[in-house]
């Protein structure tokens, strides 16, 4: 099992930046895929980013990319999520969550993780 808890949601103003944080707990996560989603109010959840754990690989949903950035802490074992330049359409809560695959290619499909944290809420105001 692994355990997987975000923290770092809140209110912000367009433009503003915020990091989310994920802490996984449970079993090594050296073959781990890490992902982080988001759903809107009245939307399906879709893919945000991920990266591999081991390697550092890195894949962006295209709304996205050059706005966010993925990273992983290995020695605390904490996926961060920097969000810049936010916009109001960013507004959701947002998942972190754990494929086991352990390949180096990253899946995009919510069904292919596992494990699920409860997810923190982001809201972006114009």
């Amino acid at each position: 099992q692994v355990q997987l808890v975000e923290s770092g949601g809140g209110l912000v103003q367009a433009g503003d930046s915020l990091r989310l944080s994920c802490a996984a707990s449970g079993r090594p996560l050296s073959s781990y895929t890490m992902g982080w989603f988001r759903q809107a109010q009245g939307k399906e959840r879709e893919f945000v980013a991920a990266i591999t754990w081991s390697s550092g690989k890195t894949d962006y949903a295209d709304s996205v990319k050059g706005r966010f950035t993925i990273s992983r802490d290995n020695a605390k074992n904490v996926v961060y999520l920097q969000m810049n330049s936010l916009k109001p359409e960013d507004t959701a809560v947002y998942y972190c969550a754990a494929d086991s695959w352990g390949s180096s290619s990253i899946r995009r499909r919510s069904g292919a993780y596992e494990y699920w944290g409860q997810g923190t809420q982001v809201t972006v105001s114009s």
